[in-house]
């Protein structure tokens, strides 16, 4: 059960999430690959997950993806599961070097995250469009994980003091 102040602090930290989320789709993309983004929504999971646990780390993921969709009209399309996949795929990764690899950095822990939030939209996607041909793409998207990952890992890191 959640405790008052706790579930005050996650409710503000699924909207900042959201907040992020939706903002970032109104921005133009910074990359010459389609589909690469910032995933400035990530930093607040990233920050749940050396907060609280993995637990609420993948409500605030989920909980994110659909409040963006409801607000941008896309609730169950493909870029939906796309962004579901992405999240719940990078938070469970990200949770798992956390709690077993604890010398990595917040920077490196959010890199990691990235990695995987591609992998589980490339795979989601070869699935959706009954298709490999898609995974032609992934070496790109790995490549936009590197500098997304230090990005948010970074602003992450800056943050954390705020929030203990």
């Amino acid at each position: 059960m959640f405790s008052t102040r706790k579930l005050v602090l996650l409710s503000f930290l699924v909207t900042l999430a959201a907040a992020l989320g939706f903002l970032e789709m109104h921005l133009p993309n910074p990359f010459p690959f389609p589909g690469a983004k910032l995933g400035l929504a990530n930093i607040v999971t990233l920050l749940v997950l050396y907060l609280f646990s993995v637990r609420e780390g993948i409500l605030v993921s989920i909980l994110r993806v659909c409040f963006i969709s409801f607000l941008s009209g896309t609730f169950l399309a493909v870029g939906f599961w796309l962004s579901l996949s992405g999240a719940l795929l990078s938070t469970l990764a990200m949770a798992v070097v956390i709690k077993y690899w604890a010398s990595l950095s917040i920077v490196g822990v959010s890199i990691i995250g990235a990695l995987f939030h591609n992998l589980g939209q490339i795979f989601v996607a070869a699935f959706l469009m009954h298709t490999l041909h898609i995974f032609y793409y992934l070496p790109f998207l790995l490549l936009v994980s590197l500098p997304t990952g230090l990005l948010t890992g970074y602003l992450a890191r800056l943050l954390r003091p705020f929030l203990r």
